[in-house]
């Protein structure tokens, strides 16, 4: 075999092998879905839906343990995969909660846009007000309890008023109640986004007759419509979901007695969210008059009270 041959063979090898993906087609979807896995949401509601997926598959995996125990299948009533998968869902949740340690600052970022630009009506800015303070207060107390859940920060610490003048004075930091208390802001949240959500309602409705009334409305005035009725009823279902969580956790005792019904509304509230975000993902980027903070808000009722 002459150089050129061997050459011509080496080449043909290696662009077979090493270069094998110069034969897999270019995907709009896989560009989505690292658009999309790129932002912080993005990447958020993709775990949300690792992390309720595999909580709802792991009780399934006990009890299909439990059954095949008891008609001599299995020699142990467990399952070690139900183990493992409900370890790493943990890990997930704990991955998410320490990524929202930088949720203040989008929340900082969007309300001083919205005084710059104002939602369209006044009842719409004074709801928005509200929601980004009720965050300003779930974030920080989340950060402390999930700070003091891992013992990072003492039981005891220093009250504000130590700060300015000589005083032993401490706060007390309990898990159980800084869990609470930020469930109860996330609540605070949640009421108002219905009260978001009529509003939006009214003027999607208002857009609706007024193109009603047009002669000539075009395919995509009529399409930035359905969009935008899609985007309302989506973030109802995502916002209906979270009301019984943030309920239960924002209580000591809770509603539920079986800790499957959290986890199947959590899932609930995962899926709407992630393909809300989806759609709002894909090109061409046109922006809703459904205008809510989910990008910036992305909360799927982490926090247990202990």
């Amino acid at each position: 075999m002459s150089r050129i041959s061997r050459v011509n063979a080496i080449t043909l090898l290696s662009d077979s092998t090493l270069g094998a993906f110069a034969l897999v087609p270019s995907s709009a979807t896989l560009d989505h879905l690292v658009r999309y896995l790129s932002t912080w949401s993005g990447t958020d509601k993709f775990f949300t839906l690792i992390q309720y997926t595999l909580k709802l598959v792991v009780p399934a995996l006990v009890a299909r343990a439990r059954l095949q125990h008891r008609v001599g299948l299995r020699k142990e009533p467990t399952s070690n995969v139900a183990a493992s998968l409900s370890s790493f869902a943990d890990v997930v949740g704990d991955f998410r909660m320490l990524g929202r340690f930088c949720g203040l600052f989008p929340i900082f970022q969007w309300m001083i846009a919205m005084e710059r630009s104002p939602p369209p009506t006044r009842a719409l800015l004074n709801i928005e007000r509200l929601q980004g303070w009720s965050m300003l207060v779930y974030y920080p107390l989340e950060h402390l309890y999930y700070l003091r859940a891992h013992n990072i920060i003492p039981a005891t610490v220093p009250s504000i008023t130590s700060l300015f003048r000589r005083s032993s004075k401490t706060v007390n930091l309990n898990t159980s109640k800084l869990a609470m208390w930020s469930c109860r802001a996330w609540a605070v949240y949640i009421l108002l986004q219905f009260v978001h959500l009529m509003e939006d309602r009214k003027l999607l409705l208002r857009r609706e007759k007024r193109l009603q009334k047009g002669k000539e409305v075009s395919v995509e005035e009529q399409e930035d419509l359905r969009r935008n009725w899609d985007a309302f009823w989506n973030e109802m279902v995502s916002n209906t979901a979270n009301l019984p969580l943030a309920i239960h956790w924002s209580l000591e005792k809770g509603i539920f007695t079986n800790e499957l019904w959290p986890t199947v509304f959590a899932l609930i509230n995962g899926i709407a969210s992630f393909r809300g975000g989806w759609k709002a993902t894909a090109l061409p980027t046109r922006k809703p008059v459904v205008d809510n903070v989910d990008d910036v808000v992305s909360l799927a009722g982490d926090i247990q009270a202990t």
